[in-house]
């Protein structure tokens, strides 16, 4: 049962198969047997999905049918889950249990879905690797001595290890597809304000965006058209009617036109993982696209304004962590200022303080428009580039990272070099846009994947391409030897 995908579940209970509680139990089962070797569970939640399974197949039998009633999935820990750890997996929310869920948390619980557990992460989200984490790092299950990406390393992990069929995720500067690529998943971005972000734990408030992680496209679609519609709570969430993911996905490719940006293919990428993508391509023109070379000139000023960007939201938002109402608290604080100060030096991590600290200075006097407002200014320019450039193309597509997953700790002295694997995802967040992460094949046995881009709410078309190509392919098929 743990090779099915999510269409494959709801085809099984549909058909009574099997029932949630007879999958739920077999999948808590290889949680608990493999995931030592992964660590990508913070918190299993074994009662809960229990009672949720149960809950499901009664529904069932009342007649209800819909896709995701009963199908197992976890959620990314900075997603509020009533009643459990919701950590971040940060020491400073320790012990902290969320008292409400989140939307999203909330509308694949109504639509029956059962909740594993809460999934391993970069603290705070701050990370392109899952070495961050209180909870240390998550290993990817292609190689145990190498990452699996991040943020959501952990949701990453644990489906490719086919621990869950599907995970949430969140995709700052591309934390949900660069993960997707190391471990051979798709995983979509959906466009900013499309998927509610009320309870989700802020890093950067106007980057930040929930998605999906699957095997399939046709997964993303199921969970997408879940998690996707308008939130009162959450102000930055559009109010625009949600489209058939799903009916969108048999769409015939013919006449789609594919910019091939040529500021990604420099000198930065892995020549191998470049012959993948342009194999992808080919593919694709086998379907009926066309291929168009085009420019995103400003890309290369991506890196330095969004490690402005964030940073500067992550010291405004993670202020509110202070030791004074809830998570943790240093011992014995001899005044206010220094409940504060070995509260957030013990409780935060070395890659969380370093970006409060780039943060805070790129607002403070003196700094503000030199750093933070020139930003600004350039996440403008990239924006509309990716305008000029959606005149002439359908979609976007290249490389999802520039090199393959590194050893577990390779890059732990130099952030910067971890900063750089994320050169193609960031410009999506920057401009608002959808992106989507799709399996292209393998290098030396370690996953590759092909990024896709498209219009504002075409998150659709995304999902159309990727179903399509992998109608034709079976590297979403594949799974790591041993898992």
């Amino acid at each position: 049962m743990h090779q099915l995908t999510l269409a494959e579940i709801a085809r099984g209970l549909k058909d009574k198969t099997f029932s949630s509680v007879e999958l739920t139990e077999n999948l808590l089962a290889r949680i608990q047997q493999l995931d030592p070797q992964l660590n990508s569970f913070i918190t299993v939640t074994a009662e809960l999905a229990r009672e949720q399974a149960r809950a499901a197949d009664a529904r069932r039998a009342a007649g209800e049918d819909g896709a995701l009633l009963g199908a197992p999935i976890g959620h990314k820990d900075l997603f509020c889950t009533q009643g459990v750890l919701t950590s971040c997996a940060s020491k400073i929310l320790q012990g902290f249990k969320a008292p409400y869920d989140a939307t999203v948390v909330e509308k694949l619980a109504a639509a029956g879905t059962v909740t594993l557990g809460k999934l391993n992460m970069d603290e705070f989200a701050m990370g392109s690797a899952n070495e961050s984490s209180h909870y240390g790092p998550v290993k990817n299950p292609w190689d145990l001595t190498r990452v699996p990406g991040g943020s959501s390393g952990g949701s990453a992990a644990a489906v490719a290890a086919r621990l869950l069929p599907a995970a949430t995720g969140t995709d700052t500067g591309g934390s949900i597809r660069q993960p997707a690529a190391l471990t051979n998943l798709t995983g979509i971005k959906p466009t900013y304000g499309r998927v509610s972000r009320w309870g989700m734990i802020a890093y950067a408030s106007s980057l930040d965006q929930g998605g999906p992680l699957a095997r399939t496209a046709e997964d993303c679609a199921l969970l997408l058209g879940a998690m996707a519609g308008f939130d009162p709570k959450d102000s930055t969430c559009v109010d625009q009617p949600v489209d058939d993911y799903l009916a969108a996905l048999s769409q015939p490719l013919a006449g789609l036109r594919i910019g091939l940006p040529r500021e990604y293919f420099g000198s930065g990428l892995d020549a191998r993982i470049g012959e993948k993508v342009m194999a992808v391509v080919e593919e694709l023109k086998k379907l009926g696209a066309s291929v168009k070379d085009i420019s995103l000139p400003n890309m290369q000023h991506a890196i330095p304004a969004y490690y402005v960007i964030a940073p500067a939201e992550a010291s405004s938002n993670l202020s509110r962590f202070d030791g004074v109402r809830f998570g943790y608290r240093c011992e014995n604080p001899q005044n206010l200022e220094d409940l504060y100060k070995r509260s957030r030096g013990e409780g935060f991590g070395a890659e969380v303080k370093r970006r409060i600290m780039v943060g805070t200075y790129a607002l403070s006097a003196g700094y503000y428009d030199a750093y933070y407002i020139k930003a600004q200014q350039i996440r403008r320019l990239i924006k509309n580039d990716f305008v000029s450039a959606f005149a002439d193309v359908d979609v976007i597509l290249g490389p999802t990272t520039p090199n393959l997953a590194w050893q577990i700790g390779a890059k732990n002295n130099d952030p910067v070099a971890e900063y750089l694997e994320d050169i193609y995802t960031i410009t999506a967040n920057l401009a608002g846009l959808p992106g989507l992460s799709m399996p292209a094949g393998f290098v030396d046995g370690l996953p590759v994947g092909v990024q896709l881009l498209a219009p504002y709410f075409h998150e659709s078309r995304l999902l159309n391409v990727a179903h399509q190509y992998q109608q034709v392919t079976d590297w979403h098929r594949q799974a790591p030897t041993g898992f």
